[in-house]
């Protein structure tokens, strides 16, 4: 392409580059070549590294490190080379400041509704009407000194309490931002990687990585810089986040040495150093291309390609490319676009949790009633008003009197607003917000580092748990406890001289030389403790059985070190098994095998008998062993590996790539059985999750009866049971059709009874888990969590419900894919996530049904009030208190109370069962028919009871009276006490259970308590509050108290009597779904919104479509070549798209501009 042009122009200048050299602070290679070298590929890449630097030691020369001691650890190097070479580390986007999070906040509807009512009451106040008398008794009562004047104070003091939602809002949005940032630098910092400093293998943070370091790479890693080979065994990496390659490829030091961040290496390891890093290295541009630093935006319109500092000479170079990469994001809809894929770039990945979707169904629902409401209640007030004053008094409209009539229209609009205010549950999303914040706080304490805030309220729905075994249901402290030497089954570690020499030696050396050596036993950290296991952990088991024979596998490695190894075919989960070759002196070679017993006896031709000599071994040998020696260990729960070698000849060198000829005909050394024994806390937790009606399934690449041991000693299968425990092969079988294509009928026979799933492979997770999440045969769909540590099972993880990745074990891949971090690997910790998740359920649930009794009665009262009598009993600011105890202060309270171990007695709630239970309704409506039977007895009756003036029917700015004060007092102290109802949602009696452990709560309730005191004696004229005396504060208190009384007889009713009561807040339905894939390209969608963006998005579609069809034109006339710009764009998309999410509409765009994309699209969404 181009590429190669361009590219050419560079390498002329040699003496160019050496004049270069002083100005790279004594390096010799500047920023710009190194970053120039970092785009090229292949054979390109080599002949540049030659023609630049000799090979990779000279470039390691060049940038003053050595390939095998690495650099030496000195502070003022490191910072030197940070300076001038950059930070590891990508500037993440500016958080919104806390004055763009207010201006958010005043963005809601309902506050700009009562800012303009509060502007114009406060503007008509200041308005005094000429010729009092000729508007006659409409103005009557304003006479009273002090209280004309006293007018401005309602307005105002609406503006005050709408500064006070905002500022709540904003802060708590603030708080929620600086949380999420929190988690995410920790989920960073907790990114190591491994370095060579002084000759010393160091586990440094990421961030921390200079260029000159030499790396460590292995199976499992998130490439965190980019770098050039210097050393590999068997190295493959997966490309697909930066080319959209879904084939992994094959690096070494003689093709394809460059190596670029952001990829995951899927086989091998090696060692490589590290040439660009944060904003230089290729995620990094991409990154700073998609403005993740936001400010580049304005200079990147105009300077085109020049996104980045512009870099000398690598200018000509980046035009071909960048030009190319800017290209797709630049065109008419880029805009839009690139909007989008700003956003997409930080959010975390959004998807609506079904909590969230029940919701935003019911908010909306809420919303609609109250609107509805209010604007009955402002007609009916304008209407009486007309009509009593110009049609039964028969007055004219004077002129002047116009300001007059206009305030009392304005004051029912007002009372109108605060019934929508009232109405509508802001509090909601600010519940579920502190809800989620809070349990993901004091998950971290219970070993979850929680990744997507919903998916700890997804747990709390989980049916299903498929676990790993290794490490989750287990210790991972793997030991050899028997083993078959030389003919003979040792039950224990047999003593060193009943061995023969030669299979001792053997035994040492295969074990030494054919495992990672990174590998290794350390001793203890502190006295009596047991010795550290560092790297793989069967390899450890192996090692510690050398040492177990009182030898030592150190002295072996120093005399073959890593780079004298001649081949490497390092563990994967195909071969499930490993094998080294070495050279020997006589110049023949050795090669040692490892790997599962069932697998590896079936390459051995011959096994060493009791002297060290060789045997035939035919398939009958074989079956005999397998009867006699690999069954009984299996059925003791261990884990059989079989070791064995083969010699070459000098003469006789073998093809080393055809693998299954190099590792064949081998001779047996030896089979051990490795323990792993069962975590002690994992029996009960499986106990829990059963009674909690959540079926824990093993998945495990184990041989079936060292799983199912264990599975019988975890307790997922019990004697007498009706269970399934398979293999992955004849799993295979049961669910695929004669074609090989799986299908979804057969899998239903399969997964309900199926406990242990042996010998597994991760595409087999992926499939049961699939299997299980699209079936249909329950009355509702399967809620899935997963656990998963190898880079294999990142499909499963993405695909489950939720998906915990294992912190310590867990390899960056797995991590990346999961939702949730074990940060102890423990099974236990994945029971505790199920309690916070129905704990969140749960809070959201008292929540709503606190929110839903006030709202009930203050929409009714306010409402009739206003009717019956012209005017709300409760005012404008009042209405605005009761808000905030409801809204933020309950929320905060309800919201966090902790789990308590009775979460795990019941059955999980389904994806469609209602937020709002029969219970729930029933306590709702049975405790608003109470409040509102004392508000109306008060409101009609209560002058006389109390023998005081009535309130009713005052006239505008009149003085507030004791009357609407006890109304607004009892209303509160109602609510107060119904709060500690709200505690209980499944009609426990006791509501005062466990108050004492959520101090959080006891503070609210005391702390309203104290501020309503306040607002009632000393409020005056701004709430609308006139002091009552000790005796109706008792009385208050006294029906407030009633509220506990009452609770107890609404739990007398069986709910099941009441058959009349509906449900609300359903999940969504079938019929929704399809609406949901459709805006899965946009950001969030509330169901609201969705109807009127439905037509827009098909709108957008048609434009992308137009402008996609005429950039493919324009590019053929500009380079021919419509293949290079696509594969461009799809790589610069598909690095922040999650790959798997082939759905959306800008691949949809793909396809239709790149046929061949289209066809090997398996979204399946071909051109619309």
């Amino acid at each position: 392409m181009g590429d190669m042009a361009n590219s050419s122009i560079e390498f002329h200048p040699k003496p160019q580059q050496q004049r270069d050299a002083p100005h790279a602070g004594g390096f010799g290679c500047t920023l710009a070549e190194l970053r120039a070298l970092m785009e090229l590929r292949g054979a390109e890449a080599l002949q540049k590294i030659e023609e630049a630097y000799g090979d990779v030691s000279g470039l390691c020369r060049r940038l003053r490190t050595s390939p095998t001691e690495g650099l030496a650890d000195n502070t003022n190097d490191l910072e030197k080379r940070r300076q001038i070479y950059g930070q590891n580390f990508i500037p993440p986007k500016q958080p919104k400041t806390f004055l763009q999070l207010v201006w958010e906040a005043l963005q809601d509807v309902t506050l700009i509704i009562l800012e303009v009512a509060a502007i114009v009451s406060l503007g008509l106040s200041f308005y005094a009407p000429p010729g009092e008398e000729t508007c006659g008794n409409v103005s009557g009562g304003t006479e009273d000194e002090g209280e004309a004047e006293a007018g401005w104070i309602e307005g105002a003091a609406i503006l005050l309490s709408v500064i006070c939602v905002v500022l709540v809002t904003a802060f708590n949005d603030w708080s929620k931002e600086k949380q999420f940032r929190g988690l995410q630098s920790r989920i960073e910092q907790e990114q190591k990687f491994t370095v060579i400093r002084n000759g010393q293998l160091l586990q440094v943070p990421v961030a921390a990585l200079v260029v000159g370091d030499i790396a460590q790479v292995k199976y499992g890693d998130l490439l965190p810089a980019d770098g050039v080979l210097i050393q590999a065994n068997d190295l493959k990496i997966d490309e697909s986040s930066l080319t959209g390659e879904s084939d992994h490829v094959r690096k070494s030091a003689d093709k394809d040495p460059m190596l670029l961040s952001g990829t995951h290496v899927m086989e091998g390891s090696g060692r490589m150093v590290v040439t660009a890093v944060g904003v230089n290295s290729q995620t990094g541009i991409i990154f700073t291309l998609l403005g993740a630093g936001g400010e580049e935006e304005e200079k990147k319109d105009k300077k085109g390609s020049a996104a980045v500092p512009p870099v000398p000479g690598a200018a000509k170079k980046q035009d071909g490319a960048v030009a190319m990469e800017m290209q797709p994001l630049k065109s008419a809809e880029g805009g839009e676009m690139e909007e989008r894929e700003k956003k997409k770039a930080n959010a975390p990945k959004k998807e609506k949790s079904v909590l969230q979707g029940k919701l935003t169904k019911l908010a909306v629902q809420i919303g609609k009633a109250g609107l509805v409401m209010s604007a009955i209640t402002v007609i009916i007030l304008v209407l009486y008003f007309v009509i009593e004053t110009f049609v039964l008094e028969g007055r004219t409209w004077l002129a002047e009197c116009t300001p007059v009539y206009v305030q009392y229209f304005v004051k029912f609009f007002i009372i109108g607003v605060t019934v929508l205010v009232v109405a509508v549950p802001e509090g909601l999303p600010l519940a579920v917000t502190i809800s989620l914040a809070y349990s993901v706080k004091k998950m971290m304490k219970d070993n979850n580092l929680v990744r997507h805030l919903d998916a700890c309220e997804t747990m709390g729905n989980a049916t299903a748990i498929c676990s790993d075994k290794t490490g989750t249901l287990t210790t991972n402290r793997m030991t050899v406890v028997q083993s078959y030497l030389g003919d003979t089954h040792y039950k224990e570690i047999p003593a060193p001289s009943a061995l023969t020499p030669k299979i001792l030696d053997l035994l040492v050396h295969a074990i030494s030389i054919n495992s990672a050596y990174t590998t290794k036993i350390l001793p203890p950290e502190k006295e009596g403790a047991l010795p550290r296991q560092v790297g793989n952990k069967t390899e450890c088991a192996l090692l510690g059985f050398v040492l177990d024979l009182k030898r030592d596998f150190q002295p072996v490695r120093e005399q073959i070190p890593e780079d004298k190894l001649y081949k490497v075919y390092t563990f994967n989960s195909v071969r499930k098994s490993m094998s080294t070759v070495i050279r020997m002196p006589d110049g023949g070679f050795r090669l040692f095998s490892k790997g599962a017993s069932e697998i590896l006896l079936k390459k051995c031709t011959n096994i060493l008998n009791s002297n060290g000599e060789l045997r035939g071994f035919r398939p009958r040998d074989r079956d005999d062993m397998v009867r006699k020696i690999i069954e009984p260990m299996a059925c003791d729960g261990l884990r059989t590996i079989c070791i064995a070698y083969r010699d070459f000849s000098a003469g006789q060198e073998p093809d080393w790539d055809n693998e299954n000829e190099v590792v064949g005909d081998l001779t047996c050394i030896a089979v051990v059985g490795i323990e792993d024994p069962v975590r002690p806390e994992v029996p009960e937790a499986i106990r829990k999750c059963q009674r909690a009606g959540i079926t824990v399934r093993m998945v495990t690449g184990d041989n079936i009866n060292t799983a199912r041991a264990i599975a019988a000693k975890c307790g997922i299968i019990q004697p007498g049971e009706d269970f399934l425990c398979l293999e992955g092969k004849e799993f295979n079988r049961r669910i695929r059709n004669e074609k090989g294509e799986i299908e979804q009928e057969r899998l239903d026979k399969v997964w309900p009874k199926l406990r242990v799933l042996a010998r597994s492979s991760p595409t087999d997770k992926h499939t049961l888990v699939k299997g299980i999440i699209d079936s249909t045969t329950g009355e509702q769909r399967q809620v899935v969590a997963v656990t998963g540590d190898g880079t294999n099972d990142g499909p499963a993880l993405k695909k489950a419900d939720v998906g915990f990745a294992m912190g310590i074990a867990g390899t960056d891949v797995a991590k990346e894919a999961s939702d949730i971090i074990l940060t102890d690997d423990n099974f236990t910790s994945i029971v505790k996530a199920v309690m916070w998740g129905r704990n969140v359920y749960d809070s959201i649930s008292k929540f709503l049904q606190f929110q839903l009794t006030v709202n009930v009665v203050a929409v009714i009262v306010a409402f009739t009030g206003a009717c019956i009598t012209q005017d709300s009993p409760l005012k404008a600011v009042q209405m605005l208190w009761v808000n905030l105890i409801m809204d933020t202060f309950a929320s905060l309270a309800l919201a966090t109370e902790p789990p308590t171990e009775s979460l795990l007695l019941r059955k999980p709630y389904g994806r469609d069962k209602p937020l709002i239970s029969r219970t729930m309704m029933k306590n709702i409506l049975g405790h608003a028919v109470y409040q509102l039977a004392i508000i109306f007895t008060l409101l009609f009756v209560g002058e006389l009871f109390f023998d005081i003036d009535s309130g009713r029917n005052a006239p505008l700015h009149s003085p507030p009276s004791e009357h609407y004060t006890i109304i607004f007092n009892t209303f509160v102290m109602m609510q107060l006490f119904n709060e500690i109802n709200a505690r209980k949602i499944h009609g426990e009696r006791n509501v005062f259970d466990g108050i004492f452990s959520n101090p959080i709560f006891c503070t609210i309730v005391l702390g309203t308590f104290g501020i309503q005191i306040v607002i009632v004696q000393f409020g005056g004229k701004p709430f609308s509050c006139s002091p009552l005396s000790t005796e109706q504060w008792l009385w208050c208190l006294f029906v407030g108290v009633g509220e506990l009384v009452w609770g107890q007889v609404i739990a007398t009713i069986p709910t099941s009597q009441l058959k009349c009561l509906k449900e609300a807040g359903h999940g969504p339905g079938k019929d929704e779904m399809t609406d949901e894939e459709l805006a899965e390209g946009e950001e969030e969608i509330d169901h609201a919104e969705r109807e009127l963006r439905r037509g827009q998005i098909l709108w957008f579609r048609g434009l992308n479509r137009i402008q996609t069809q005429m950039e493919v034109v324009s590019t053929f006339k500009r380079s021919g070549s419509v293949q290079g710009a696509v594969r461009r764009r799809s790589s610069v998309l598909s690095q922040l798209h999650d790959v798997t999410n082939l759905s959306t509409p800008t691949h949809a765009i793909l396809s239709a501009a790149n046929p061949t994309s289209a066809a090997g699209n398996p979204g399946g969404e071909s051109v619309p």
